[in-house]
Order: structure tokens, then sequence, then C-alpha cells
């Protein structure tokens, strides 16, 4: 009888109809595949059974979250090659029941299923989210949602993003340093907006306060940030205090539904606009747009998908949806623009920041990698799984295209259409 890795390579590449691109290292020893290959570890029967009872990428996500299945060599690499025959298959691949008319192919899958133990379906982890069937997006929900992905805690973020505390993409020369590119981007945000001594910003979904104190330190004005993580506004509160800034910074745990206390000068909205959803984004565009000044502008900084054939087909991807951002909606940048526009607002300018997100997200993973077992013990080694593979994962989606995030500058345009920027807006770039 052939070994576990070889079983399970010739049924894997018998249901895909593609050659298996990395090796597979069994929990028996065994190995099989290229030489050169990175490795696919399937540590044990369990995670067959993950992904027989869940087959697809929900199965093999639920097999590494639990530690059954692993990478062993370059994760980039795997999963690069991995991407293609899993998550990028079209809608040419050779689905499962297709292939299960092949006679080789159901005794392969007989023999898979001998092989996978006992026919009992593990439970999923206790990282995945767990809950009804329920309407999307109200202030419940969202901070449910939220809490979710941003209460992990602040020490385990502090080391990933390091000291800038940033969530979003930042804004790199070469030779930059992760807190030298998410300073200029903080100060990109603040050229666009033409923030001046005097005026008012409200920063939406402010995390942990780093834009509200750049704004405020570096060009004099007074922010109000909003966000629905109770940790991340303590944590917020206290930088602010630090700072010796609690007179012109003020954090508040706030639905950006309940803000009231307009008009300002200007909006900043960097990475939360993916939280809002596709049936509340014009709700979310009427609202920033209410609360600002005539002449007021809007800059929304916010990661992107790209169009498909059939809108209407759109799924949420199952390991964000389940492990990182329930709830969370990606629009293409085309939907976005439009609806900024349906709410009254003028868009100026539209900046692609997608290269500069996938160096971001690698760095991100050299420092969750480099204080692993520290990051383990703050979380649990299921939480920190889902951030490397999320992280890892979404590098490769914007290095090659099939995600983007784009910096979109709206203005309140008075019924006067004089806009207030200049002839030459793109001089924030020099």
């Amino acid at each position: 009888m052939a070994d576990a890795a070889s079983r399970l390579r010739s049924l894997a590449e018998q249901m895909l109809g593609a050659p298996l691109p990395v090796r597979i290292r069994a929990w028996d020893g065994s190995l099989a595949g290229p030489p050169d290959a990175p490795a696919l570890v399937v540590r044990n029967r369990r995670a067959l059974r993950r992904i027989l009872f869940k087959p697809g990428e929900l199965g093999l996500v639920r097999a590494w979250v639990s530690g059954d299945l692993e990478i062993e060599g370059d994760l980039y690499a795997t999963l690069d090659a991995l991407a293609g025959l899993v998550w990028e298959r079209g809608e040419d691949a050779r689905g499962l029941g297709e292939a299960l008319r092949d006679p080789a192919v159901r005794a392969a899958a007989r023999d898979l299923l001998k092989l996978a133990g006992p026919p009992i379906p593990p439970a999923p982890p206790r990282e995945e989210v767990r809950r009804p069937r329920r309407r999307l997006h109200t202030r419940r929900t969202d901070r449910r949602a939220i809490s979710h992905h941003y209460d992990v805690g602040n020490d385990f973020y502090e080391i990933v993003l390091g000291p800038s505390m940033v969530y979003s993409c930042a804004y790199w020369e070469d030779g930059g340093t992760l807190e030298t590119a998410q300073r200029d981007k903080l100060e990109l945000v603040c050229a666009k907006l033409g923030l001046r001594e005097g005026q008012r910003l409200l920063d939406v979904g402010c995390g942990w306060g780093s834009m509200a104190i750049h704004a405020a330190r570096e060009h004099g004005v007074s922010v109000v940030g909003v966000t629905l993580s109770q940790e991340q506004a303590a944590y917020a509160r206290k930088r602010v205090a630090d700072e010796g800034l609690t007179d012109r910074v003020e954090i508040r745990v706030q639905d950006y539904r309940d803000v009231t206390n307009g008009p300002f000068d200007a909006i900043s909205s960097i990475g939360m606009a993916e939280h809002v959803g596709a049936e509340r984004y014009l709700e979310y565009a009427r609202q920033l747009y209410g609360l600002l000044k005539p002449g007021g502008r809007l800059l929304n900084h916010q990661i992107g998908r790209r169009p498909q054939r059939d809108e209407s087909a759109y799924e949420v991807d199952q390991f964000i949806d389940a492990y990182v951002f329930p709830d969370g909606e990606l629009a293409p940048i085309g939907t976005t623009v439009t609806q900024l526009e349906r709410a009254g607002f003028e868009v100026r300018d539209v900046e692609s920041l997608r290269e500069h997100y996938n160096r971001t997200l690698r760095r991100w993973v050299t420092n969750l990698e480099g204080d692993w077992d520290r990051a383990v013990r703050l979380t649990s080694p299921g939480r920190a799984r889902v951030w490397r593979l999320y992280m890892a994962a979404s590098a490769l989606a914007f290095e090659h295209n099939r995600i983007g995030v784009n910096q979109v500058l709206a203005v309140r345009t008075p019924e006067s259409g004089a806009s207030g920027l200049p002839l030459r807006t793109r001089t924030w770039n020099t």
C-alpha cells in the first residue's frame, strides 16, 4: 500500500485536475512531490476530516488555524502556488461533482475516507465567529464585528504594527522604515485635506489615535476621533494625554451614524469603510457629507476589489468573514466613487496605493514572526495563525492585483462651484 503522502497527493491531483505544485508531508513521515517545492504538512488525520466535512477554503483554513495543517518552507511561495488551484479556479474549474464521475477519483475518495479515520466532523476552532443569520450592519452587529477584530489586545497589535500603531497601508519610499512610511501616509492625508490651524477634523474609525494625534500636533487642528472598539479608545486616550493634546483631541466610542456635532472642515476615513457594507454605503456617504461644511473635504482610504462580470454573484471571502473581518465587504473603486457622488460629493482625486500595501503587510508579517512566542501568549496559537495567514495572503493579493487600495479625495462643493482646491492638486506628492 502506498504511503499516506503519496495517496494524498494522488487524490488531490485527481480532484483538481492539475499537478499539485507543492510537496505533501504526512503524519507518518512520508513525503511526496517535487523535491525543491515547499511542503504542505498534514500533521494528523483530523486535518483530512476538516477538509472532507467542509470542502474548499474554509476546511483548509480550519485545519491551518487548529494547527492540523502546516506549511514547511516559504509561506508566500506556498500560498502563491496554491492560490491558482484553491482560490482562483474561476468559472471553468473542475467541480467536485464532475470529478466524482471519474471511477478513479471515486476510488481515491473512498480511500481518503478510510484514511481520514472516524467519520465525525471536528468542531471548528474557537477563533471562528459563530453566529446565527441576522441582518448585517446594524449598530449592534457592527459593534460585535469590530470587537472581534480590534479587541484582540493592544499589546498584540503593538507587536504587529510597531510603534506607529497605524493599521492601514503605509506610504513608502525606497529604504524607508515602516514607522517613517506610516508617518508619511498620515502627512499625505493631512496634505490632501489641506488641514490648517484652527480647523476641525473628524477621524472616522480612529483606531489607536495615530491620525488624530498627528493632525493635532503637526497641523494645529482640533480632532474628534470615533471608534467602536473600547480597547482602541482606551489606548488612544492615553496616547493623547501623553502627548499633552487633550485640549485638541477627543476620542469617543461612538458609531459614525451617531455623530451630530458638525460641521467639520475635514473628515478622514482611513481603512474604516470596508466595514460599512454595500447596503449601508450610501447612508455612510450621506452622513459624512452632512457633517462637512460647504467646501469641506473627505479623504476616504479604502480597500477595493476587482469588479465581477456579474456583481450579484459577489460573495465575501469565507476565511475573512469567519476569522478576520466579520461582515466586511469590498467594493470596486468605481462603485465607491459612484456612491460618494450620489451623496452629493464632488470626487476630485483618486490615487491607488496598491503596491504600498503589499510592502506594508510583509513588514507586519515579519513583526509577528519575529515575536511569535509572545504573540501566542497574548492571544492564542490559533489567533496568531489567523493573523499570519491573513496578512501573508493579503500581501499576495495586493501584489497580484486581485485587490487594491485607493485614496479618494472628495469635496462638499458649494453651489458657487468653488471647490477650494488648487489647480494642480498633486503638489502634495512632491
